[in-house]
């Protein structure tokens, strides 16, 4: 983890009970050409902890730019529960990446808006893969240390030269804004939401029931 700028909200002592103390509302965000772990690892972790372990006290929806179909990176087609006008308080939004970001990245993209106000509210803002180019493109990445897709480096650069890159990482968590890299770091980044949300232990036992422990073969 980086420190950020802000201190990162501790963790609650007691598994299963969320530092809010009220139901969070985690929105997963979905549009064409979303790269399908970006989105479905976080959704297990953050899914299973907010199901099984945070006392009903967890809920995850997925949002769009309508509540119409979108189809992802590789083809899988998904129904979005809610846009973000209609979603209500949000109080943690995943942003995936994939290829469809390069069309959210233009200047003045309408989402900007929107995203830009979840921040100011108060939404803990957190990307996967080139889902920092989104954040980036909206001014959210402004003088903060940040991630990407390995390949989408100099991309993230280009789009705001006052991004520190942190080419090495596998997440960086900047206080209200936390950033990680390809694919599937992002189940590695909403672990550690889980242990903010709630506890480290939480955390462990999340990794232990989706019976997470990469081991890569090359």
């Amino acid at each position: 983890m980086i420190a950020g700028r802000r201190p990162v909200p501790a963790a609650h002592p007691r598994p299963g009970i969320c530092r809010y103390g009220r139901r969070v509302r985690i929105a997963i965000a979905l549009f064409d050409g979303a790269e399908e772990l970006d989105f479905a690892g976080p959704w297990e972790v953050l899914g299973f902890w907010a199901r099984e372990l945070a006392d009903q006290k967890g809920e995850v929806v997925a949002v769009g730019p309508s509540t119409e179909p979108v189809t992802a990176a590789k083809g899988l087609r998904l129904l979005p529960e809610k846009t973000l006008h209609d979603v209500g308080p949000v109080d943690v939004l995943v942003m995936p990446g994939g290829r469809g970001t390069r069309a959210l990245i233009a200047p003045d993209d309408p989402l900007h808006v929107g995203l830009r106000a979840l921040a100011e509210g108060g939404t803990l803002m957190t990307s996967v893969c080139t889902g920092s180019l989104v954040y980036a493109a909206a001014g959210l990445l402004r003088e903060r240390p940040a991630t990407t897709h390995w390949a989408a480096l100099d991309e993230l650069a280009a789009l705001d030269p006052s991004i520190r890159i942190r080419p090495d990482a596998r997440f960086v968590d900047d206080g209200d804004v936390v950033t990680a890299a390809g694919v599937s770091a992002g189940i590695d980044m909403a672990l550690h939401l889980v242990a903010r949300l709630d506890s480290d232990d939480a955390a462990r036992r999340v990794k232990r029931e989706i019976q997470y422990d990469p081991q890569p073969p090359v």
